[in-house]
This record gives structure tokens, C-alpha cells and sequence, in this order.
């Protein structure tokens, strides 16, 4: 529910020229969605979603980041609150994750667009990532991370 109502906010901030959470709230509620002012906050404050001065010099909601980072950012948090350990071995990474995470830890990997990785294949709760070199490997591991202690 989170998700939809959250991309419906988006589209209703490109679409109209939204001045108050009250104007906001309403868009939603016709669209068939409900929601309290404090949950519209918190949607307001994930979404990076800001004021700009309009063409009627009047304030309106805009997105500060483009879409495509929002949801890579919520991907990121997904991907390394799924992921329990990491290890190297040659040119393979073995990355073990929660139960039924593997496949979209694997995926979130492809997305990323690592050098060097000739494959991943993921079952239930692991990861296996080829690489091309050894060294790939080791940067990869370092990469990853990174990205879960941040």
C-alpha cells in the first residue's frame, strides 16, 4: 500500500500544481486513497519531496530527485538489510541472505552494473556471482560492502 500511495503522490505533484498536504490529501482521496496527515508527512519527507515558487509566484510541491533515484535508494535499503553474509572465493562471491530475498538481492546486484561480473544466480537464500577476475572479486566484496554499512 505504501509504494502505490506513494507513486500516486508522485504523479499527483508532476501532474498538478499542489500547494498544501490538505490539496495533496484530497488528490488521494479521490484517487481512492486514504490518508492521515502524519503518514502524508512521512511520505513527504521519504520522498524528498520539496517547495518551489510556480509561475503564479505561489508555492507548490515538487520532487527534488528524480524518480529513478528514489527508487534505487529503497532498492539499496531492501538489498543490505537482506543480505547476512559475503564471502570471496576465487572468482566467486557467495553472498548468503535472508530466507526468499536471493532473487532480489541477485537482481538489485544486476541493477548496480558491477564490472567485471560474468553472472549471478540466486536460489532461496544465496548468491552466487561470477566473476571475471579474481581481483573483480575482491573489489566487488569491498563494493557491497560499503553499500550494507552505510
Amino acid at each position: 500500500m505504501k509504494g502505490k500511495r506513494q507513486a500516486t503522490i508522485i504523479e499527483i505533484i508532476k501532474k498538478y500544481d499542489v500547494e498544501t498536504q490538505e490539496e495533496l490529501r484530497e488528490k488521494l482521496l479521490e484517487k481512492g486513497i486514504d490518508v492521515k496527515q502524519s503518514t502524508l508527512s512521512r511520505d513527504i519527507k521519504e520522498l524528498r519531496i520539496i517547495k518551489v515558487l510556480s509561475k503564479n509566484k505561489r508555492y507548490k510541491y515538487a520532487i527534488s530527485v528524480p524518480d529513478t533515484d528514489i527508487k534505487r535508494e529503497k532498492l539499496l535499503g531492501i538489498f543490505s538489510n537482506s543480505i547476512l553474509s559475503i564471502e570471496k572465493v576465487d572468482k566467486f562471491v557467495v553472498i548468503k541472505t535472508l530466507p526468499g530475498s536471493a532473487s532480489a538481492a541477485a537482481e538489485m546486484i544486476d541493477q548496480l552494473d558491477f564490472f567485471g561480473i560474468a553472472g549471478t544466480i540466486a536460489g532461496d537464500n544465496t548468491i552466487f556471482i561470477l566473476l571475471r577476475e579474481e581481483e573483480e572479486a575482491n573489489k566487488l566484496v569491498e563494493e557491497i560492502h560499503k553499500i550494507i554499512n552505510d
